[in-house]
């Protein structure tokens, strides 16, 4: 299984994120699977924002809850992510992470927030 996000690299304060994680060599509705997004701003650790599961349940951080949101497109295989408001303190690289405990990792995509 292999992950791909896409996305702005640059995305200006109080705007939205929007990042696109495409999936080959698997299907976003595999049983007992799970699709996340996990971000690691510079200098930190990895931070789990959310994710949705093959039923199509999704789960949120509490930290992000007011201004997140995960869906999928099954007819492209593909999940998504939008974070509204962002600040600067967004900047950090994302992953798209998918299978059974975490077990398929994109490479990540870096996103600057800044005017």
């Amino acid at each position: 299984v292999q992950l791909q996000e896409s996305g702005p690299g640059l995305v200006k304060p109080s705007q939205t994120l929007s990042l696109t994680c495409t999936v080959s060599g698997g299907s976003v509705t595999a049983t007992n699977y799970a699709w996340d997004w996990i971000r690691q701003p510079p200098g930190k650790g990895l931070e789990w924002m959310g994710a949705i599961n093959t039923r199509g349940r999704i789960f949120y951080s509490s930290s992000l809850k007011s201004r997140i949101t995960i869906a999928r497109d099954t007819s492209k295989n593909q999940f998504t992510l939008q974070l509204s408001s962002v600040t600067p303190e967004g900047t950090a690289v994302y992953y798209c992470v998918g299978g059974e405990a975490y077990a398929y990792w994109g490479q990540g995509t870096q996103v600057t927030v800044s005017s």
